[in-house]
C-alpha cells in the first residue's frame, strides 16, 4: 500500500469509527413481499411464487416511516423496496407517495418481469428516484440463472425504459444494472460490458454469489483463480473506453475486504454498514441490517412484537390495492427505539474474531468480512474474500 493509499485509509478508519458511534440511519430496506415470479438458482432469500409469509400491509410499513420521521437524526433517508419481487404488489405507488410525503427518497430492485411502459411511468409519477435491474449475461446465461426463458427479454425491455428516461431527464432517475458473477458467466463479462455500453447503461454493479439460501445448494462459486480474474476485469473496466470513447462506471459490491484491490474495484474502502447506517424491515416484521443478513443472532426485534406466523393469525379479505391477503396484526414496537438501543452486536464486531479471523493480520481493515457471510455469531465466516486473493 503506497503512502497516498495509507493516508486515505487512516482517514477512512477515523470516519468509520465516527460512523459507528453516531449510527445514523440513512438507508432502509423494505422487504415488501417474499413472493417471486422467478426461481433463481442463487436466491439468498429462497423466495417462492406462493410464500408462507404474507405480504406486509402497506399501512404497517407507513407506521414505521412515521416513527422514523419523528425520531431519526439523519437529514436524508432512502427507502429501497425489494422482495421477493416487489412489482408483484400493485400498491407500490401508494407507498411511494407516502415515502415522498415524509421527505424521504425511494427506489426498487426488480427482476423486470412485470415492468411495462405504463407501470414504469406510474412508478416515476409516484416519486421513484432509483431503480436497479438484475442482468446476469446474455439470454443463455441469464435464463440459466433465473430459470425462465422470458426473463432476458423482459429485463432488456426494462433497461431500455430506464435508459430512455435518463437520456431525456438525466439524474431524475438513478439507475444501474446488477450482475451476479459465477462460473458460467465469468467468460462473457467483456462481451456483456460492450452490450451494456451499447444499450446506454452508465452504471454497473457486480456481485459474486455467496452461500445463502438457494445459492448454498448450487455449485456457482468462483475458485481463487476465477475470483482474481473477476477482480482484474473490474480494474480494467474502470478505466476502459471503447472505440467510440464510451465507458461504463463499474463497482464491485460491498462484500468483503479485498487487500490490494481496495479502491481499485470500487469507489470506497470496504465497510459493512449493516446496523450502522443500513437497516431493514423484513416481510414478517423482523428488524435487521441489510436483507442479506438473515441469521437469527442478527435480528434485533420485530415491529409486531413477535414474528408474524400463519398458525394463529386472523386474515383480512383481499384489498383493492394488493392481490394477496394480509395479516391483522398491530404494529406495537418502535423501529427507532430498536435502532437506537439494540444492534450492538452489529456495531461492535469483536465476537467475529475467532476461527480464521482470530489471528488475521488485516482484522482491523476487515472486521470479520460482511455480516451476510456469518450464519450466526459462533460459526466460522462462510468464506474470506481476502483469502481468495492471497
Amino acid at each position: 500500500m503506497d503512502f497516498s493509499t495509507s493516508f486515505k485509509y487512516l482517514l477512512f478508519r477515523l470516519y468509520r469509527k465516527y460512523s459507528i458511534k453516531k449510527h445514523e440511519l440513512n438507508y432502509l430496506f423494505w422487504e415488501c413481499t417474499l413472493r417471486c415470479n422467478l426461481n433463481c438458482l442463487h436466491c439468498g432469500s429462497d423466495c417462492l411464487k406462493q410464500s408462507e409469509i404474507e405480504d406486509m400491509p402497506a399501512e404497517d410499513f407507513i407506521k414505521v416511516l412515521d416513527d422514523i420521521k419523528e425520531n431519526n437524526r439523519a437529514e436524508h433517508l432512502t427507502v429501497c423496496i425489494t422482495g421477493g419481487e416487489p412489482l408483484l404488489r400493485n400498491d407500490l405507488e401508494d407507498v411511494g407517495r407516502e415515502i415522498i410525503k415524509r421527505g424521504f427518497y425511494w427506489g426498487i430492485v426488480t427482476n423486470g418481469m412485470l415492468i411495462t411502459p405504463e407501470r414504469f411511468v406510474s412508478l416515476i409519477n409516484a416519486g421513484m428516484t432509483s431503480m436497479s435491474y438484475s442482468l446476469d449475461g446474455f439470454e443463455k446465461e441469464h435464463s440459466y440463472l433465473r430459470q425462465n426463458p422470458q426473463s432476458y427479454k423482459k429485463v432488456c425491455e426494462g433497461i431500455k425504459l430506464a435508459v430512455d428516461f435518463q437520456k431525456k431527464y438525466g439524474n431524475r432517475l438513478i439507475f444501474d444494472v446488477i450482475t451476479c458473477v459465477h462460473k458460467k458467466n465469468l467468460e462473457i463479462l467483456p462481451a456483456l460490458r460492450e452490450d451494456l455500453i451499447n444499450r446506454g447503461v452508465k452504471m454497473w454493479r457486480i456481485f459474486s454469489i455467496f452461500p445463502e439460501g438457494r445459492a448454498g445448494q448450487n455449485d456457482l462459486f468462483l475458485t481463487k483463480e476465477e475470483y482474481k480474474r473477476l477482480m482484474d476485469f473490474i480494474v480494467e473496466t474502470r478505466s476502459y473506453k471503447d472505440s467510440q470513447d464510451r465507458s461504463i462506471h463499474l463497482n464491485y459490491a460491498c462484500e468483503g475486504y479485498l487487500g490490494d484491490y481496495e479502491l481499485k474495484v470500487r469507489d470506497y474502502f470496504f465497510f459493512c454498514r449493516g446496523g450502522i447506517n443500513v437497516g431493514s424491515v423484513m416481510c414478517d416484521g423482523s428488524i435487521g441490517a441489510c436483507l442479506s443478513v438473515r441469521g437469527k443472532d442478527f435480528i434485533q426485534g420485530n415491529i409486531y412484537g413477535q414474528a408474524r406466523g400463519n398458525s394463529s393469525d386472523t386474515y383480512s379479505s383481499t384489498t383493492s390495492t394488493n392481490t394477496s391477503r394480509t395479516v391483522k396484526k398491530e404494529v406495537s414496537v418502535s423501529f427507532m427505539d430498536i435502532w437506537e438501543n439494540k444492534f450492538q452486536n452489529l456495531r461492535k464486531r469483536s465476537w467475529a474474531k475467532h476461527g480464521k479471523c482470530r489471528k488475521c493480520k488485516v482484522w482491523n481493515k476487515c472486521m470479520g468480512n460482511g455480516l451476510h457471510l456469518h450464519h450466526d455469531m459462533s460459526c466460522e465466516v462462510a468464506h474470506c474474500n481476502y483469502e481468495l486473493l492471497t
